[in-house]
């Protein structure tokens, strides 16, 4: 072996223990004080590490399209009172919205008794309230709704059974909720309309739960009952979700 080449390990090893001498007390002492993180040696990925919640919002989805969150658009209908309500009665306040009409005689009556289950849960609470639109406002008046809500136990002040301009309620069920309505002869009652509930919170967003595979399950069951637990195609009832939802909502 050559000089040149015993020069060369010589001064290789003279660099390998000043990097040891100098360097690797200062990386201790980094992890020591924990200055560094794994995002150091990798590239961020969302996915690899639960999402930060500001503030004290709780673990339910927003409901986005193309990244935008979906948010309750303006409606101003007739309640059974004979007030007007608006959206705007709704801000700061959670609240779950449904549609149907007074003589349906098949999902309705179910779905309705539910509702009247999640009225009782919050009996004292002024920020929760329910929004139910009536997709036959010919048939169903401010009267009509009344009398109603005093045979079906509907109680809470902030219960609204609304009727109005049948082109708006359908166009906010259909596009503004993406909640099936629609007249069908076939039908019973000679319409068909979604049995399911929408999960509104405080500042009018969509929100939900997530399914097991961490999507938003977006609406939930309003026809099975708690005390029927499963229907006849073995589909669990969401009740009891949508209460424990909604007691999430009103803490945010």
């Amino acid at each position: 072996m050559s000089k040149k080449t015993n020069y060369s390990y010589i001064g290789v090893s003279f660099i390998i223990l000043l990097f040891g001498i100098y360097f690797v007390p200062k990386i201790i002492d980094r992890i020591s004080n924990d200055d560094i993180v794994r995002d150091e040696s990798r590239s961020k990925d969302i996915n690899l590490n639960p999402k930060k919640r500001p503030g004290n919002l709780s673990d339910l989805q927003f409901i986005e399209i193309n990244g935008v969150r979906r948010k309750v658009p303006d409606f101003s209908f007739t309640d059974q009172n004979g007030n007007t309500i608006s959206n705007k009665d709704y801000d700061g306040k959670v609240y779950v919205i449904e549609f149907f009409f007074t003589t349906c005689p098949s999902i309705c009556p179910k779905m309705n008794a539910n509702m009247v289950q999640i009225q009782n849960a919050f009996p004292d609470e002024r920020s929760f309230g329910i929004a139910s639109f009536s997709i036959t406002p010919h048939i169903d008046t401010p009267e009509v709704l009344k009398a109603y809500a005093d045979n079906n136990g509907i109680t809470s002040p902030n219960w609204h059974l609304m009727t109005g301009d049948v082109d708006e309620i359908y166009k906010l069920a259909n596009e503004g909720f993406y909640l099936y309505t629609a007249k069908d002869e076939n039908a019973e009652g000679g319409f068909e309309h979604s049995g399911n509930f929408a999960l509104i919170d405080k500042n009018g967003f969509i929100r939900s739960r997530s399914d097991s595979q961490g999507s938003p399950i977006i609406y939930y069951n309003g026809i099975i009952s708690e005390e029927e637990k499963v229907d006849e195609t073995g589909m669990e009832q969401q009740i009891t979700w949508l209460k424990e939802d909604i007691a999430k909502l009103l803490k945010e």
